[in-house]
């Protein structure tokens, strides 16, 4: 009898532990239901305060290795389009060795891949800028200053495959300059997406650019120091973290594409016969000085003369580069070692591959085609051939230096070293990231004192013969004044429309002592920056100026009074809280 009731029951049973089940089941879904609905509010609510109250530190160092990869993929896949563009365009298998295979193809071809390529560059530029420069390292260090480390984004979009185009078809400029700025574009979308602040915006923009030069020359070190030496401009402690994390990225990134590699790998080992040679490597620093100058003069006067050859026979800005590619076309049929980046020539300099002749007429050469280039408004940086540059410098002073007294003497191409940093320190006014720079790309740091003794002299007197570096001088012949530090450019922040009192306000004088004021010609558009004002206040000797608007029908109607003591003020919190960042 127990056997049947049992199987009676058992369909109860099993009704019953299916209900069980399934009601588990439901219960599980819902609390992963509310799991799911809660982490989503956490991160809408995450989210809404990164973009109202800025990041925390946790969560800026890990946007921080976020942009860092970023830069870091864009510098190599950069690095990747020039070489396959490149390779396309010569018909080369290998580009590294480019200019040895140039040497056997037709002068036509020689000649017209330049001026094409200038062409399409000037073209793009056109499109996408207002005034048809290509944007570089200079405009970043413009963006730290004084936009709060923004940059512009469609004008850097436009640089960066016009830079492309001209690195890969023949341009005499080097590539760490479109990628820093590349760099400097990728930060720039950070920041609006997350609405930084100016602290906040110039960190992400130094981070960005250590890990972009960390990855384009698998250079680590050397890349953090470049964004806190060139492009911030200080050594704050709470930015090196996050920019050193950046720059690991940015390395990581490129060793896992190209592996663990020095960027030059050379035959010659470093010696140097200590305490007898260094007056040799003083002197050359002092005349890698003087070829850094003549090197920034030639880019500077080739831009000038450009402008002006434009203006008078009002050729169009987009045929600029066209006109530059077709010379540098010229000059390549003969010195095809001009074309590109050059490492080819930078490590045969490097190796002591090179006589003292065709040394120093290829660094004569390789100046004025970069000249060319950059007057030209094609696109590309200076590092790079600045690097070649001063190891064909070196490397002639070394063969000279070394015949005299040999007995005395290690290798000339231990000078090659020393001449390479001497002179891209002096160009790029870093010499600490720059000494750094050249260890890391020859991976030999044995030749240190060498190098560093040549580097402090060049850059010691390049620095007073320009405005401390290429890059501060491009910006100083734009007047933007950041050489002289905050004390200069602070005042071209601020508006007299930000700072003035308005009509009205008990504190500010009346409207009909403003009419009166203006009408002695005395007054200050609101749009006007403290630096145009401020020296109105020496001038005239008044408490306060009329600040004024222009309407439609040209008058000018005064809307308030910039006060001495308000500008004062507004100076003093400004250079308090820029050394309150540069000291935190």
């Amino acid at each position: 009898m127990g056997k049947p009731a049992f199987l009676a029951l058992r369909p109860a049973l099993l009704r019953k532990k299916d209900f069980a089940e399934r009601r588990m089941t439901q219960t599980i879904l819902t609390v992963v239901k509310q799991q799911m609905l809660q982490a989503k509010a956490e991160i809408a609510d995450a989210w809404r305060v990164l973009r109202h109250r800025g990041p925390s530190q946790v969560q800026f160092w890990f946007i921080a290795l976020v942009i860092g990869i970023a830069a870091g993929l864009a510098a190599v896949g950069f690095r990747k389009g020039i070489n396959w563009l490149q390779a396309a365009l010569y018909g080369t298998e290998d580009v590294h060795f480019l200019h040895s295979f140039a040497e056997h193809l037709p002068w036509y071809w020689i000649l017209l891949i330049p001026a094409v390529g200038g062409l399409v560059v000037g073209v793009v530029l056109h499109r996408t800028t207002p005034d048809g420069r290509c944007r570089s390292v200079a405009d970043v260090i413009e963006g730290a200053a004084l936009t709060d480390g923004r940059v512009e984004i469609r004008a850097g979009i436009g640089s960066m495959i016009a830079s492309l185009i001209t690195l890969s078809s023949g341009g005499s400029s080097g590539r760490e300059g479109p990628v820093v700025h590349m760099a400097g574009v990728i930060s720039t979308w950070v920041c609006q997406k997350i609405n930084a602040d100016g602290i906040t915006g110039r960190d992400l923009l130094g981070c960005a650019v250590a890990a972009a030069v960390s990855a384009s020359f698998n250079a680590p070190i050397a890349g953090a120091l470049f964004a806190l030496e060139v492009v911030l401009r200080h050594f704050a402690v709470h930015a090196f973290a996050p920019i050193t994390i950046a720059a690991v990225a940015g390395t990581v990134v490129n060793r896992l594409e190209r592996g663990d590699v020095t960027e030059f790998v050379l035959e010659t080992p470093g010696s140097l016969q200590f305490y007898v040679e260094l007056p040799a490597f003083l002197l050359l620093g002092l005349i890698c000085g003087f070829v850094s100058l003549l090197l920034m003069r030639a880019i500077f006067f080739a831009d000038t003369f450009g402008t002006h050859v434009q203006n008078r026979i009002g050729l169009p800005r987009w045929l600029r580069p066209a006109v530059a590619g077709a010379l540098l076309g010229l000059v390549a049929i003969w010195f095809p070692h001009i074309i590109g980046v050059g490492y080819e020539t930078t490590i045969r300099a490097l190796s002591g591959d090179l006589a003292l002749g065709t040394a120093v007429l290829f660094a004569v050469v390789k100046t004025a085609a970069l000249a060319i280039t950059m007057g030209g408004r094609m696109g590309g940086g200076v590092f790079s051939p600045s690097l070649m540059v001063g190891a064909l410098t070196g490397l002639a002073f070394g063969l000279i230096a070394t015949s005299l007294l040999p007995e005395v003497s290690g290798t000339h191409a231990l000078y090659a070293y020393a001449g390479m940093g001497a002179v891209a320190a002096a160009v790029l006014g870093a010499p600490i990231s720059t000494t750094l720079i050249v260890f890391e790309l020859t991976g030999d740091w044995q030749i240190g004192l060498a190098v560093m003794v040549s580097v402090s002299m060049s850059t010691a007197l390049a620095s007073r013969l320009v405005d401390r570096s290429f890059f501060l001088t491009q910006l100083e012949r734009r007047n933007v004044h950041l050489a002289a530090g905050p004390q200069a450019y602070l005042l071209a922040m601020l508006r007299a429309g930000s700072v003035m009192r308005p009509l009205g306000d008990p504190r500010c004088i009346g409207s009909a002592e403003c009419e009166a004021l203006v009408a002695q010609g005395i007054s200050v558009p609101a749009s006007a920056t403290l630096e145009a004002a401020m020296p109105l206040f020496d001038r005239d000797e008044h408490v306060c100026i009329p600040v004024v608007v222009r309407e439609e029908s040209g008058s000018e109607t005064a809307v308030g009074a910039l006060y001495h003591i308000d500008a004062l003020k507004a100076y003093n919190r400004a250079l308090a809280a820029t050394a309150a960042e540069e000291h935190s």
